[in-house]
């Protein structure tokens, strides 16, 4: 069977997340409207009877300012030096920089297999001088175009995963990210990019699992934002992260959450919520 690792890369919100998630048919990366959203290098696996495809799901490429920002970058090269196939993705709605464009013809000159995406199809497009795939993930254009494109890439061996698996991350990072994508969305901009989310207890009793989740931002202000007058925001957050925790582990769950302030984590020592440099 052909079976390799896809490394999908491109700016912020060039539409990374939202294309694997529609490939793999499962969420297991977040998708939102803010830049930069995705930190960690999400595996998707894609298996069918003739193929096995390992999405690897970037950060958006941008210049390193911080501790955070690094550890994000060298996610990104790590993709590259592992893949079989390298997918860049561009915003095919949005003007290119001279930037962009000279950042693929580096990846045209370290890539032997790279296939350049043109996302958002669905929208009015803009003209670019490139040999691309131009998709869509809200109607689905040409995504059975650039799978079988990436089939025909992948070297020849048996699978890497199980055939039930359709991600490589624990059960744990799942439940963080997905708390962390709710607050990107809900507090939009009273809330900076500058969240952690940390399960700090996973614990399983017969049916039901505790978990207990910290919730790590700069500012008091945004504590008091995050947890709402009489910790309104709190307790809304908590149901609907149970509800996805439960749906994922069709188990009862009983989940609370505590905000604490780090004024400077960004900068810090940031492996101490789950990002190792």
């Amino acid at each position: 069977m052909k079976c390799g690792y896809v490394a999908v890369l491109g700016l912020s919100n060039a539409g990374k997340s939202s294309l694997v998630n529609y490939i793999i048919g499962e969420e297991v990366a977040i998708v939102s409207h803010r830049r930069q959203t995705t930190r960690n290098s999400i595996l998707g696996i894609k298996t069918c009877k003739d193929y096995q495809i390992i999405f690897i799901d970037t950060p958006g490429v941008h210049h390193s300012k911080n501790s955070l920002d690094k550890y994000m970058m060298k996610n990104v090269r790590s993709a590259i030096a592992s893949a079989d196939v390298v997918l860049y993705l561009y915003d095919g709605s949005l003007k290119m920089e001279d930037e962009e464009y000279e950042y693929i013809e580096t990846l045209r000159g370290k890539c032997e297999n790279l296939i350049l995406v043109q996302t958002k199809s669905d929208k009015k497009q803009v003209e670019f001088n490139l040999d691309s795939i131009s998709v869509s993930v809200v109607n689905g254009k040409n995504i059975d175009l650039l799978v079988n494109k990436i089939i025909e890439l992948l070297p020849e061996q048996n699978a890497i995963y199980d055939e039930d698996l359709y991600t490589s991350q624990s059960v744990s990072l799942l439940i963080a990210e997905k708390l962390r994508g709710i607050m990107l969305e809900k507090f939009d901009k009273e809330v900076p990019h500058g969240i952690a989310v940390l399960v700090t207890k996973f614990e399983e009793k017969d049916n039901l699992i505790d978990i207990e989740m910290e919730i790590i931002c700069e500012r008091e202000q945004h504590k008091g934002i995050i947890i709402g007058k009489s910790g309104t925001n709190l307790k809304k957050l908590g149901i609907e992260i149970r509800e996805y925790a439960e749906k994922l582990l069709d188990k009862k769950c009983v989940i609370k959450l505590f905000v604490k302030v780090d004024k400077d984590w960004r900068n810090k020592n940031i492996g101490q919520y789950g990002y190792n440099i």
